[in-house]
């Protein structure tokens, strides 16, 4: 019987559902031959008693999903069920069982099944862990409703006074009582048989939740597009997606923009209107992609990394593509600028830019040369991080449950910019005077949106008006980034080709990429950024001190919106408010 949590009462968006629940069992990401499924199965057995009885569907009161997973077309996961559970075997105690190695089978198929990624409040993935009923039952959607986060000490978990104050019931609460006869071991007897450790986990609201709804968290990445997602489901969970988003037709806004692409022939010097093979087109952009992005990791070398993607969102990608019912045809492809693939390049040629200005600063600090390429490298690489930022918040318009991402990449922003502004760089361009750096950030209170007096406040009282608060602070963010863009875009052609990195309203739901001019200008790609005549010529422009200080205020801007979000996602005591 397929189980779900529903809200016990009505919910507003920004409230705790659960009170910390610890994991049944953890498993850190190492450099063991031992997989952390593996060992986090492993740690589940002696718990168990000792039967002569088959596994039932169900231990822990948690579905193990056995049957499906032996019977998966995929030979892949079928070898990796059986040579893992012969592993555990060797490792664990003796078999119990009539049928070989079926415990230990049942055990790693339910690890697989209700598992989710432990990450750090860097994102790093640290390893996995198994909850019990109270969140492992709360299922997938691609449109969500609540989101979750991680506590890795009892000092900053946050108190909640018992589990009657949940928000959340099981669905199917007597049934559940029932088939738990069957179940080996309940999570009662878990309790008391190992030391339970790891990570606490917290669900939390991003939307209003009516009572008796179905509570939903994201089992995947939400900026993908859904064949994406769809994909990724089925190889780690064995389902089908058929959520609000999923079965849409038309497809969402969100989902048709995450994949849109146009090509050019260069045959006819025009957009190519006839049908192509879109599906091919995308992987072909997608494996060019993923061999850059390769080649970054292994060789590390981020200039070679900034030139190819720049190009590919400059000049798109030149390739051979089944047309329908004509043979081949060489187009030319260009990404839409919210494509999934032009978000990933985004935030790699952020990363990038920032690694080239450190290495450059490491290398020789003195030399006002290398400064000034330094310099010009970390504007570069906020100018990326503001983009990113504008792109997500402008789909997360359209999909709130984007929330989590768009607050992710505003905070990004925000420290990238406040990075920028307190640069020495700017001392080659500006007379030193008081540092911004010691400027608190308190006292940049601003009398349009109240940015500060918002962070002040907490609970869910602060996301009444949501609405009417995201306008002003995205007003705010869009009015300061227009004085302070050229600055910012200076040494980068692709950046310019954006008048408003916040604002992408001009591209309409029906605009094709050919007709982005309204939004996009059109830069040689062979311009040169940044020479030492420039400088003279703009100086007064982009380097002023008046510039600083306004890229100052963005940051906190940018921050203080991002914590905003944030406080909605994950509380207070979020890494990110």
């Amino acid at each position: 019987m397929e189980m779900e949590m529903r809200a016990r009462e009505d919910i507003k968006a920004g409230q705790d559902l659960t009170p910390p629940l610890p994991p049944l069992t953890f498993a850190l990401h190492h450099q063991s031959p031992t997989s952390s499924d593996i060992r986090a199965a492993l740690r589940l057995l002696p718990s168990l008693p000792s039967t002569s009885t088959s596994p039932p569907p169900r231990l822990f009161g948690l579905l193990t999903n056995r049957d499906r997973l032996m019977s998966s077309p995929d030979p892949d996961v079928l070898s990796m069920i059986r040579e893992g559970a012969r592993e555990m075997s060797t490792h664990g105690r003796p078999n119990l069982y009539n049928d070989d190695v079926a415990l230990e089978e049942a055990l790693l198929c339910l690890v697989m099944t209700n598992a989710v990624e432990v990450q750090d409040n860097n994102g790093r993935m640290l390893g996995i862990a198994v909850y019990d009923h109270n969140f492992s039952w709360i299922n997938h959607s691609c449109s969500p409703n609540a989101s979750y986060r991680f506590f890795f000490s009892h000092s900053n978990t946050p108190s909640f006074s018992n589990h009657s104050n949940m928000l959340i019931v099981p669905a199917f609460f007597n049934d559940v009582q029932t088939q738990g006869k069957s179940d080996v071991c309940s999570t009662s007897q878990l309790k008391q048989g190992c030391e339970r450790y790891g990570p606490s986990i917290i669900v939390r609201s991003i939307k209003r939740i009516n009572k008796g709804e179905a509570v939903t968290v994201p089992y995947t990445d939400l900026l993908q597009p859904k064949a994406m997602r769809q994909a990724e489901l089925w190889s780690k969970y064995q389902f089908v997606c058929c959520c609000k988003r999923c079965t849409a037709s038309p497809p969402t806004y969100v989902d048709r923009t995450l994949e849109e692409i146009s090509a050019y022939s260069l045959e006819l010097n025009s957009r190519f209107d006839h049908h192509f093979n879109r599906d091919e087109a995308n992987q072909k952009l997608t494996d060019y992609m993923d061999e850059v992005v390769t080649e970054y990791l292994s060789v590390g070398d981020p200039e070679s990394c900034c030139k190819k993607m720049e190009h590919l969102l400059n000049q798109g990608l030149l390739c051979e593509l089944s047309e329908t019912g004509e043979g081949k045809v060489v187009l030319n492809l260009r990404l839409h600028p919210l494509h999934h693939l032009a978000l990933n390049a985004y935030t790699t040629l952020a990363s990038a830019y920032k690694i080239r200005s450190n290495d450059l600063l490491a290398l020789n600090s003195d030399n006002d040369a290398h400064n000034l390429e330094a310099f010009n490298m970390s504007r570069t690489s906020a100018g990326y991080s503001l983009l990113l930022a504008g792109a997500t918040d402008y789909l997360f318009q359209s999909e709130s449950s984007l929330i989590a991402s768009a607050a992710n990449f505003w905070v990004s922003a925000g420290e990238s910019l406040l990075t920028l502004a307190r640069s020495s760089g700017w001392n080659l361009f500006v007379k030193p005077g008081k540092p911004v750096s010691n400027s608190s950030l308190k006292t940049h209170k601003c009398s349009k949106c109240s940015l500060m007096d918002r962070l002040e406040v907490n609970g869910p009282a602060e996301n009444a008006d949501f609405g009417n608060i995201s306008c002003k602070f995205l007003d705010c963010i869009s009015n300061m980034t227009r004085k302070v863009w050229n600055s910012i875009t200076y040494s980068c052609a692709h950046l310019q080709t954006y008048k408003d990195p916040i604002n992408f309203s001009r591209l309409s739901k029906s605009s094709n990429l050919w007709d982005l001019q309204a939004h996009c200008g059109s830069i040689d790609e062979g311009s040169h950024f940044g020479s030492e005549g420039s400088i003279s010529r703009i100086k007064a422009q982009v380097y002023t001190e008046e510039v600083k200080v306004s890229i100052f205020q963005l940051g906190v801007h940018c921050l203080a919106y991002g914590g905003y979000l944030a406080n909605i996602c994950y509380g207070k005591n979020s890494h990110l408010t």
